[in-house]
């Protein structure tokens, strides 16, 4: 599957509402300094442990759980249940990223961010952006290229890659691991991902292909077509027509009283 996370011009058709909050996000802007004091020597008695964390420091993110009863590799939820994932391959422009964050959070859903390593290295902040809206945070391999093709060694590193980084900058591997550019994992990969500490491995079962650029309404078709209770959508971050199409997609979830939720929470 081709799954690269690389922006794409705008198309006309895209609806005027979603064009201008996509051109409002594209105007953004973001340190700290710390000094040592000196005089531990002179001290008699030990210096008094800092607190954990400093008021209004962020708690570190969730760690992955094991869900019991569910495979290694997940691809929906429980069908009984009026919940759906809607989970996104965290690359490309930060500005589109953040005005799909915002859309999602205007309708009150929460959505899964796969995001990938290279990407959090060159836009560190949109791990905790991510997080603070209320949405799980999980490992898309670090520099996104084909799994599934890779050694053992070559593919351990892929994994383990993202999974620094994220706990880096957020205190957590993250909550969920997906391979990339494949929709399944081999079992080569299944197992790398258990051993580098994640209990499942999230695939899906309703493509957007919003990858291939088709326009707004035909992602929303695309989706609506084929989305009942519990399924795991898989959409993408730097594409213009998922920022239009999300909106009508999210009108489509609500008016047949399918709520968006976090992936921990379609499965808790």
């Amino acid at each position: 599957m081709n799954d690269s996370g690389t922006p794409v011009h705008r198309r006309s058709a895209l609806r005027a509402g979603a064009g201008a909050a996509l051109a409002a996000a594209l105007a953004t802007g973001c340190g700290d300094h710390d000094t040592a004091g000196t005089a531990a020597k002179t001290l008699t008695h030990p210096a008094p442990k800092k607190p954990a964390a400093t008021a209004g420091a962020p708690a570190p993110a969730p760690a992955p759980r094991r869900f019991p009863g569910q495979p290694v590799q997940i691809d929906h939820g429980p069908r009984d249940r009026a919940r759906v994932a809607l989970t996104f391959h965290g690359q490309g422009d930060p500005a589109i990223a953040r005005t799909v964050l915002a859309e999602a959070e205007r309708a009150r859903a929460q959505v899964t961010v796969l995001a990938v390593g290279s990407w959090l290295d060159e836009h560190p902040e949109m791990a905790r952006r991510i997080l603070d809206g209320g949405h799980d945070l999980g490992n898309h391999t670090q520099r996104h290229i084909d799994i599934s093709s890779m050694g053992e060694a070559q593919a351990y590193a892929e994994i383990t890659g993202c999974a620094q980084r994220l706990r880096r900058l957020t205190g957590s591997i993250g909550t969920w691991f997906r391979p990339s550019r494949t929709q399944y994992a081999t079992p080569l990969v299944q197992r790398l991902a258990v051993r580098a500490g994640y209990p499942h491995v999230l695939s899906y079962d309703v493509d957007s292909l919003d990858f291939t650029s088709p326009g707004a309404a035909a992602v929303t078709r695309k989706v609506a077509g084929e989305i009942r209770n519990g399924s795991v959508v898989s959409m993408h971050f730097g594409y213009a027509d998922t920022v239009a199409a999300l909106p009508l997609l999210l009108t489509e979830l609500d008016r047949r009283g399918l709520r968006a939720v976090t992936t921990t929470e379609l499965l808790t």
